[in-house]
């Protein structure tokens, strides 16, 4: 089953891309003032981790506050601890580098959204999805898988009503492996970067335009052409 195909396809292709991408900086502006309602808000920062990295929406709600890692690499990681493992051999931690501006974006949610919620930044544990409900303790549960989908639905509703209804964090997957290989990705580095333990799973998510083949033949000989161009100087 290919679930982008109406993301990837050539006719309006571009224009529903730049929608798309346009959307992420527009919803952190949707981002309620009221703490009781900011479960919402979380597509806020969700989307980008999820069409900006491929995060699995299982693997953000179990993300702690401490695993953003912010010096490790050029951009700041992830410590992805519960990453989806292989033939039920338990999770698979993996790091996640911040790339695509995943890494400004977390940066703006920690410093201006995450508070609000009262998770206790210093509590061992504290979630970086926290939710409005509490434990019996008094800490913030973690926000669910059902509150992504359903923040993201919604938002999808309102800023991209054409894809309302099939827009899933799913799909921002398929859509992140295919702008990663259109960009000069290579297979392998999607691979790690999905948390894939097999190279033909990723080859499964990237879609192409009908055109690939002959943009790539178009590509080749471009770089054939500059390199005759420095030989000749």
């Amino acid at each position: 089953m290919q679930p982008v195909p109406e993301l990837e396809r050539d006719r309006g292709g571009s224009e529903e891309r730049g929608r798309l991408d346009g959307a992420r900086g527009s919803w952190r502006d949707v981002l309620p003032d009221d703490a009781a309602e900011a479960p919402p808000g979380h597509h806020g920062l969700t989307f980008p981790l999820e069409a900006g990295v491929g995060l699995r929406v299982s693997e953000a709600c179990l993300l702690d506050l401490e695993e953003v890692r912010r010096e490790r690499g050029r951009f700041g990681k992830l410590n992805v601890r519960h990453g989806k493992g292989s033939r039920r051999r338990g999770p698979k931690p993996r790091l996640v580098p911040l790339i695509n501006g995943a890494d400004r974006n977390l940066r703006w949610f920690i410093e201006d959204v995450w508070g609000q919620f009262g998770a206790g930044h210093a509590r061992p544990g504290a979630p970086l999805f926290p939710s409005e409900r509490k434990c019996r303790d008094g800490s913030c549960a973690r926000a669910t898988a059902e509150v992504f989908r359903r923040s993201l639905a919604g938002a999808a509703e309102r800023h991209l009503p054409a894809r309302a209804g099939r827009l899933t964090p799913h799909v921002l997957r398929h859509y992140r492996a295919s702008r990663l290989y259109r960009g000069g990705m290579s297979l392998f580095a999607i691979q790690e970067l999905l948390g894939h333990a097999w190279t033909g799973t990723t080859a499964r998510y990237i879609h192409v335009h009908g055109t690939h083949v002959e943009d790539a033949w178009v590509a080749g000989q471009q770089r054939a052409a500059d390199r005759w161009k420095g030989l000749a100087r």
